[in-house]
């Protein structure tokens, strides 16, 4: 019987674990963009905000140094929902013409940002992501956070001025909760 609470302690745990992300320094709202000091590459073009069901555009041009000793760049987004749910990335069919690396995805109609990083193959085949471990985000014009709610550009009127479809607020939430009263319910029955 110990064991069972035990196991249901860490599966509630490991469900809550999501919601503690929220407290991270990101702030909604505000993208988060590399400093060109501190990245091998500038950007030339991004669409911001990232508008639901619309192409998301981005444009990196390497910097000399890079181009010239060989170094190649993938580029990989992940989009996120207002549901608090992420896509997984995906390595993205870059258009390159020299030192310009070109990618464009669309987002769904729930979409709360596109996450997107650089990651640099050197000539020797070892790499570098930019970001390390995180990644640089364009938020959506109408999103939703747990801490804030919903806002951007486009949220007007209590709802957003886009067709956004059927979002679900709150899901992970409502998952949190659900798991709490299992927990409850199974640790009261040993």
């Amino acid at each position: 019987m110990r064991i069972r609470s035990m196991m249901v302690l860490l599966i509630v745990t490991i469900m809550l674990m999501p919601l503690a992300a929220l407290g991270s320094e990101v702030v909604a709202g505000q993208d988060v963009s590399p400093s060109e000091d501190e990245v091998p590459f500038s950007i030339s073009k991004r669409t911001s905000p990232s508008v639901d069901g619309q192409s998301w555009a981005l444009t990196v041009v390497m910097d000399d140094d890079v181009y010239e000793n060989g170094t190649s760049f993938e580029i990989t987004t992940q989009v996120c929902t207002n549901n608090g749910v992420c896509d997984p990335p995906v390595l993205m069919d870059a258009s390159i013409d020299n030192k310009v690396h070109s990618i464009t995805v669309t987002p769904p109609s729930d979409h709360t940002y596109v996450n997107w990083r650089v990651k640099a193959v050197y000539s020797d085949d070892s790499y570098t992501n930019y970001p390390n471990g995180d990644w640089f985000k364009t938020w959506s014009s109408c999103y939703f956070q747990q801490d804030t709610g919903w806002d951007g550009i486009d949220f007007k009127d209590g709802a957003c001025d886009i067709d956004s479809g059927d979002a679900m607020p709150g899901f992970g939430f409502a998952v949190a909760t659900t798991s709490l009263v299992m927990a409850t319910v199974l640790i009261r029955r040993d």
